[in-house]
């Protein structure tokens, strides 16, 4: 028996228990009086709170450049990975490796210069250290996800010196309900992969408790290209879990415990059947243990205490049939502490400390990276004061991490980061931004410790222990529009880097494959973003509503030194979309440019543009809001390569495809 099969099946029949008592009780119909559907309640986006700045506000408060997908445009988008989901977003797309793995790439930048949070705390998975490796997180059960752009390692340290993408997924209670049980669920079918998901969450409690409780369960096979099947590209995940708080008007205290599950196939390495040469496939199992709480008003002069801590036990095991290759095993604590003080001579303001502690070890075949111990903390604060049309955004980190490979001498690094944003208020319409950063990162395990194969890559990768901290000098500059029929922003941004971390091919040769070195030079980020939305009309013939986006981003070495590898293609997209009563639909198309812009022996990669379409009809059965939906994916059956994916000459995108099922809120 594999290992972790005991651990998958108890977690089934779990799952399968929870799922049958939920659905029972609401075909009984005894789900409490409450709104049809809490997604659909009159509540614009501005006015949803972004959770993963200390000083909380809306996405137009916050000077940094932050993205929110929620309500039915998170519906719309959520797809099996994380990247898929958010690369809608200007600035924001996905990296590929197969429809199991799906990281952010944020204005040109990814692995180890994004991170990926769960609320507010990382996820503590290995997805930075082989790009066929996936976050484990699971996009279905997102009440929202924040996407901060540009340098946030003021505020999450070493590892978001390229952005955050934070998952909103509410397993620990911070509040009340307005209703004593609620939820929502949803089950899908996709015809391009012969696959299906089903979802569900509730949430119930009073004004002094809180309950929690989620899953999804999602089985797809292997999906149809243009040009045929993919093989080797099957995707099956399971995910849970259940949390409680205590509630009042003093704030809250809550803990939740997690289980997620993800075996996906590798279609790089999809193996040969009439040759018996078995498939590559990865399977991931990660526990993890989560406290938060908040007290409010905790002192004279403060006006909050947050504080949450995660416990995450992860491994990973990548076989060749059923032969055991490498075993990817990580162990992390992490703590996090806010203190959010009130005004003090016009400014308010946060302090906080961050602590982690984590161990990974790969042991097998693909071990290219020694055991390693990691440890930072970091300090941070932020200041924000406002005079008349003016708001001042200051901020300052300093960081200590340590890393500590077996058979190697111990690095230590003190990266410091500093931050100033400013927002002027124009008029009622117009508002100009504004944002200066300096951040730092450390080097990660891989781009110190690697020393072999690298069977992802394919490449022999060679790791330098005497790498320096990167850093990272941003300027941005911003022109945000709103109106009653138009919202506009735009934004352009020079990023200077001083000893950039890249992987250089060395023309040299080691065990059949090209041997590629990490190493530092300084570089050049330059890129453009912008995106606008036109009311075109609303009345008897419904709301109609116009949206289009463009991003671009240019990444080079100083000095002639030429491309960077791997740079993500400039893209534009629009979008048309209708409501009326209980019916929305909506068509876009996303143009991927040709990138011709590449680095040596880099090969160029085509455009292709993508068409979609969604269409939903809602409708109310005994305080049952219920929602019927069928969306088109690729509907040109356009071939579909991703220019920063290592295996996209052997591995294309979906072709033609809709999704139907039915969503519930209750």
């Amino acid at each position: 028996m594999r290992q972790g099969d005991n651990s998958r099946r108890a977690f089934n029949a779990s799952r399968n228990v929870l799922a049958g008592s939920i659905l029972m009780a609401l075909v009984s119909g005894h789900a409490a009086a409450a709104p049809a559907d809490p997604r659909r309640d009159a509540q614009t986006l501005d006015a949803v709170e972004v959770t993963a700045n200390p000083l909380r506000g809306r996405t137009e408060e916050l000077s940094e450049p932050t993205e929110l997908l929620t309500g039915e445009k998170l519906d719309e988008a959520k797809a099996a990975t994380l990247g898929e989901t958010v690369d809608s977003l200007p600035g924001v797309q996905s990296s590929n490796f197969g429809p199991g793995v799906g990281r952010p790439i944020i204005r040109g930048l990814d692995g180890a210069r994004v991170a990926v949070l769960s609320g507010g705390l990382a996820t503590q998975d290995v997805s930075t250290v082989s790009q066929d490796h996936a976050p484990a997180v699971e996009p279905f059960l997102a009440d929202q996800i924040e996407v901060l752009k540009g340098p946030a390692t003021l505020l999450y340290g070493s590892g978001a010196i390229g952005g955050v993408v934070n998952i909103v997924d509410g397993r620990i209670p911070e509040r009340a309900g307005s209703t004593p049980f609620s939820g929502r669920a949803e089950a899908r079918y996709d015809s391009v992969n012969d696959g299906h998901t089903e979802m569900l969450r509730i949430d119930g409690g009073d004004e002094r408790f809180g309950l929690h409780a989620d899953f999804v369960n999602r089985d797809n096979g292997d999906y149809d290209t243009p040009d045929g099947v993919q093989a080797n590209s099957y995707l099956e995940t399971q995910s849970g879990a259940v949390g409680a708080s205590l509630l009042g008007a003093w704030g809250f205290f809550g803990m939740s415990a997690a289980r997620f599950e993800d075996r996906y196939g590798n279609p790089g390495e999809p193996g040969d059947a009439a040759a018996g040469e078995p498939g590559v496939f990865l399977d991931i199992e990660q526990n993890r243990y989560e406290a938060k709480g908040a007290i409010n008003a905790p002192f004279n002069g403060f006006s909050a205490l947050r504080f949450s801590l995660a416990n995450t036990d992860y491994e990973h095991t990548e076989f060749e049939g059923e032969e055991v290759g490498t075993l990817f095993v990580k162990d992390a604590t992490e703590g996090r502490f806010e203190l959010v003080h009130e005004d003090i001579g016009g400014w308010v303001g946060a302090v906080g400390l961050q602590l982690t502690d984590a161990e990974f070890e790969a042991i097998g075949e693909e071990a290219f990276v020694p055991r390693t111990k990691t440890r930072s903390s970091g300090l941070f604060v932020l200041e924000r004061a406002q005079w008349d049309g003016l708001q001042m955004d200051v901020g300052a980190r300093i960081d200590r991490v340590n890393t500590d490979p077996d058979g190697a001498p111990e690095r230590s690094f003190s990266p410091f980061s500093a931050s100033l944003g400013l927002i002027w208020t124009l008029d009622e319409r117009w508002d100009l931004r504004a944002n200066l950063d300096r951040a730092q990162r450390a080097p990660a395990e891989e781009e110190l410790f690697s020393n072999g194969p690298h069977v992802a890559t394919a490449a022999f990768e060679i790791g330098d222990a005497n790498l320096r901290e990167e850093t990272a000098n941003q300027v941005e500059l911003g022109l945000h529009f709103h109106s009653e029929r138009v919202n506009a922003k735009a934004s352009a941004y020079y990023n200077r880097f001083d000893d950039f971390i890249y992987l250089v091919d060395t023309g040299l040769v080691e065990d059949d494959l090209p041997v590629r070195q990490w190493t530092q030079a300084d570089a050049r980020f330059r890129g453009f973003e912008g995106e606008v939305t036109f009311l075109l009309a609303e009345g008897e013939g419904g709301k109609w509503e116009w949206r289009s986006f463009a991003d671009t981003v240019r990444g080079t070495l100083t000095d002639g030194g030429g491309n960077l590898p791997r740079i993500v293609p400039a893209r534009f997209g629009s979008d048309l979309r209708w409501e009326r009563d209980q019916w929305r639909a909506s068509l876009s198309f996303v143009r991927n440019a040709e990138q011709d812009r590449v680095a040596q022996n880099e090969t160029q990669t085509d455009g292709y543009t993508l068409v979609d379409a969604h269409l939903a009809y809602h409708f109310d059965v005994n305080n049952i809001g219920w929602e019927l939906f069928l969306d088109g994916r690729n509907l040109t059956d356009a071939r579909a390569r991703v220019h920063t994916s290592f295996i996209k000459d052997t591995v294309e995108l979906p072709g033609r495809g809709a999704s139907i099922g039915v969503r519930a809120f209750f």
